[in-house]
């Protein structure tokens, strides 16, 4: 889906409201679950966070099983997602609702 997409999705009242909250999905996953369960943007940002976060541990785990080539691209990754992580939030800050490269489709939280 497209940003367009997904910006239809979610009213300017809860992006207005949730936004801040929905950044900080991307320090702490779980946080716009808590703070606010029943918005659909923060729901969106948590999934997209949850994502993030187990691409980044499986993806180290799976890097750091080859030996030298992975424990050489092991900092290369890391640094990919923060990078990814930061993107995220400030997009999410901004009010957009931006999928993530590859995995991004998939939703564990509904």
């Amino acid at each position: 889906m497209s940003e367009q997409e997904h910006h239809n999705q979610f009213t300017a009242e809860d992006i207005d409201k949730n936004n801040v909250i929905s950044a900080f999905a991307y320090i702490i996953f779980f946080l716009p679950l808590v703070a606010c369960p029943d918005s659909p943007f923060g729901k969106f940002h948590a999934n997209q966070a949850l994502l993030l976060l187990t691409t980044g541990i499986v993806g180290s785990i799976v890097i750091k099983m080859i030996p030298v080539i992975g424990w050489i691209l092991l900092p290369f990754f890391s640094v990919l997602i923060v990078i990814v992580g930061v993107i995220c939030l400030v997009n999410a800050f901004n009010g957009k609702a931006r999928e993530l490269p590859i995995v991004g489709k998939y939703r564990i939280i509904k």
